[in-house]
């Protein structure tokens, strides 16, 4: 049997926007992207969504709207993908990162305190795997050193944890619709805030630091002179991605219960397997189930994930320590040994194939795949 690592599941509907769309004279950001960007806003129950074209531009202008730049620090995790730290080094500041919960490979909020430093203007959380961070804790302590909070959310759109959202208490959270997220255009992402203030600077931020987009100046009834405010970028999501994403905000709930009855499934036989661990997910959450990701003996890791290819099911890795690869060794001095929660995740995890499309028959047949693998 083949079991691929991610199938989408777009179908007629997504298509037929597209096609709407592509038959109409408005391609770029418009009102397709503005009707995306108030039913996101919406499902997520946050006043203000901006369409961008990748969470880690998302994370960027983020960063750069609250004015986080050279000589700054922002607390982060190394277990995460690369763009996250990466952002903060393209705008001048730090990455000064802080290990992980040991059951979940989230960040751990406790060891934030003590790296806190006058230069400290951020901290950038990350959902991991579609779990949230304890938020009220973050929130409580960002608002006691008066730290903006930067959601990374690029796992987790259908989360909950203590009764809280992606984006509730954040200053800022940034989402990725990348291929094999739950909610996909290929390529895209999105901001939200709360702050109509921020909302603004941040759709300026995103088109060149314009006072006025393309939709601005085409559906007024006279011409529209736009101005250069400050040096933005180039990041504004076109409607052609924004159609992709429309119709599947209705479905993302039905969606998310069969990735959790094959996470059960899942859960429920590798807990017979005693050389095989996975996360928790948290009492009070709920997870977006964006990956499902089990631990093995690290030593044994690679050629467990390859036999599982061998015998036709998808793996990947998700994700090796930030801290260990090469650029941030040879910049930062980073070591083994530093994080050492995130660096035991980062040499056991193998994550598996986990997406509606699945049958219950895929679903054994990874499952009793692994346990003769690892016997």
């Amino acid at each position: 049997m083949n079991v691929p690592f991610y199938l989408h599941s777009l179908g007629d509907e997504e298509i037929q926007r597209v096609t709407e769309v592509l038959s109409s004279p408005f391609l770029t950001t418009g009102p397709v992207t503005a009707e995306f960007e108030t039913a996101f806003a919406a499902y997520l129950g946050v006043q203000h969504a901006i369409g961008v074209t990748s969470c880690t531009a998302g994370l960027f202008l983020s960063l750069k709207a609250l004015g986080i730049g050279p000589g700054d620090e922002v607390i982060t995790t190394p277990m995460s993908f690369i763009a996250t730290a990466n952002t903060i080094l393209h705008t001048g500041a730090k990455p000064v990162f802080v290990d992980v919960e040991p059951d979940t490979g989230n960040l751990d909020v406790s060891l934030i305190e003590p790296v806190l430093t006058p230069r400290t203007k951020a901290i950038m959380p990350v959902h991991l795997y579609g779990q949230m961070v304890d938020m009220k804790r973050l929130k409580a302590l960002a608002a006691a050193h008066r730290l903006s909070i930067i959601e990374d959310c690029a796992h987790s759109v259908e989360s909950s944890r203590d009764g809280v959202r992606p984006g509730h208490l954040g200053t800022v959270a940034c989402y990725s619709f990348y291929a094999t997220k739950n909610l996909t255009c290929g390529e895209g992402g999105a901001i939200t805030t709360n702050d109509p203030a921020l909302a603004e600077l941040l759709k300026k931020y995103r088109l060149h630091g314009m006072s006025k987009n393309a939709a601005d100046r085409y559906f007024s009834s006279r011409y529209q002179h736009y101005d250069m405010e400050f040096l933005g970028y180039k990041c504004n999501l076109d409607s052609i991605h924004a159609a992709l994403l429309i119709s599947q905000l209705k479905s993302l709930n039905a969606r998310l219960t069969r990735r959790e009855q094959i996470c059960q499934r899942y859960e429920q036989a590798f807990r017979a397997i005693p050389s095989v661990r996975f996360p928790v997910v948290r009492p009070d959450s709920v997870s977006a189930r964006h990956l499902f990701t089990i631990w093995v003996a690290p030593d044994r890791r690679d050629a467990i994930m390859w036999e599982l290819q061998k015998r036709g099911v998808g793996v990947a890795v998700n994700f090796r320590a930030i801290h260990l690869m090469r650029y941030y060794r040879d910049t930062f001095g980073y070591a083994p040994g530093m994080f050492p929660n995130a660096e035991r995740i980062g040499d056991s995890t193998i994550t598996l194939p986990l997406y509606p499309r699945l049958t219950d028959d895929q679903v054994d047949y990874v499952i009793e795949t692994l346990r003769q693998t690892v016997a």
